[in-house]
């Protein structure tokens, strides 16, 4: 017997066709996220095996592979040439415990004679003929399972636990997206939940020097650092947004003054987008949580600009944002008090219900053109 690391994906499965093109970057994920460590990885149908790795290895490979998005699930397993004596010693050999338990066999090998179930049975029958009293067949209140997989390949794997993957689509498989990374709760998880559906990511942050501190932008890098892990690399791009809220504070109506920001900071990502190629721009905006995110703000937003915008997060309860923030381990970082452009300036009481024809009026007392020209010249570029 050797032991390996059995990988199963899910929602591949359904893409007929395109599958090959999803396997085959899934594969080269799983090889980028277990840089650095010895192994091999082989294939049979739809699991991915990976094997001849140092023991000590093991618990930082299913560490990375958890973050590995396209896997459904992974166990650790033992290996073995398809062979039902040899199956029903590994068996007797490897599980050692007391308790309720069934056998769950699955035989995708058809030239193997008999059925799964009487597979079943008969590594049942050998388990407990060696337990000693110990052990109990219960096929639905059981404490252990013992599963039993057999491939087309020759090769039948052994294992017991399923560990849970990220589940999702493969990094890179649905375009390029800019992430607006304000260093909140909100747009890490927004960031997280478009990696989960293949989008492949890159980060802009805007940032009012003095105003805000150096601190809050090692902060946004720690983020993007902790998003990294979930897609291999990232690029994180700082825009001076000093000098824009300064116009806007001096010449615009304070109650527009979010709603020009947030149409300004579009059209900075927009022109990002174009030269850098991203095919959307991804914002942790939530429907109803602040002045700037109630449908007409979010309408005067979007009109700003022509690229497609994605707001995973626009109806999940704050709870659940917060949930996800601590399950990716984003929330500690983005709760540290170093504040980020959007709270300079801060109105009192901002519109609610801008009226685009109201924005679009005060806008024009700007130089917006200019004022964007400016930020872009100055964007500071990190590569992490």
């Amino acid at each position: 017997m050797e032991k390996c690391i059995l990988i199963r994906y899910g929602e591949i499965f359904l893409k007929s066709g395109n599958r090959s093109f999803f396997e085959g970057l899934l594969k080269k994920n799983i090889k980028t996220a277990l840089a650095g460590i010895k192994f091999s990885i082989n294939s049979s149908q739809t699991r991915y095996y990976v094997g001849e790795y140092a023991e000590n290895d093991e618990e930082e490979i299913i560490n990375r592979l958890k973050k590995v998005f396209g896997i459904h699930s992974l166990s650790v397993c033992y290996k073995l040439k398809t062979d039902l004596e040899a199956l029903r010693a590994a068996v007797c050999k490897v599980f050692n415990k007391e308790g309720k338990f069934r056998v769950t066999v699955n035989r995708a090998d058809k030239r193997v004679q008999k059925s799964s179930m009487d597979i079943a049975k008969y590594l049942g029958a050998a388990l407990l003929d060696v337990s000693g009293g110990g052990l109990k067949v219960d096929l639905f209140d059981f404490d252990y399972e013992i599963n039993v997989d057999i491939r087309e390949n020759g090769s039948t794997y052994l294992f017991y636990d399923k560990i849970p993957g990220a589940g999702g689509l493969p990094v890179g498989s649905s375009g390029k997206g800019l992430l607006l990374l304000s260093g909140g709760i909100d747009s890490p998880v927004a960031g997280y939940m478009a990696l989960k559906r293949g989008m492949k990511i890159s980060a802009l942050h805007f940032h009012s020097f003095p105003y805000t501190s150096v601190r809050a932008k090692e902060k946004v890098t720690e983020l993007a650092e902790l998003l990294k892990s979930y897609t291999g690399d990232i690029t994180l791009y700082f825009v001076t947004f000093t000098e824009i809220q300064q116009a806007i504070h001096e010449k615009c109506p304070n109650e527009y003054m979010i709603t020009i920001m947030r149409r300004i900071m579009m059209r900075i990502a927009q022109k990002l987008s174009v030269a850098q190629k991203f095919d959307a721009v991804i914002t942790g905006e939530n429907l109803g949580q602040v002045a700037s995110q109630t449908v007409e703000s979010l309408k005067s937003t979007d009109s700003a600009t022509d690229m497609l915008i994605l707001r995973p997060l626009i109806c999940f309860d704050k709870k659940e944002i917060i949930d996800t923030a601590k399950k990716i381990g984003t929330y500690d970082t983005s709760i540290l008090p170093f504040e980020d452009c959007c709270t300079v300036f801060l109105p009192k009481n901002p519109s609610i219900r801008p009226k685009l024809k109201d924005v679009e009026a005060a806008e024009k007392a700007l130089d917006i053109d200019l004022l964007i020209e400016q930020a872009i010249n100055g964007i500071e570029v990190v590569s992490l």
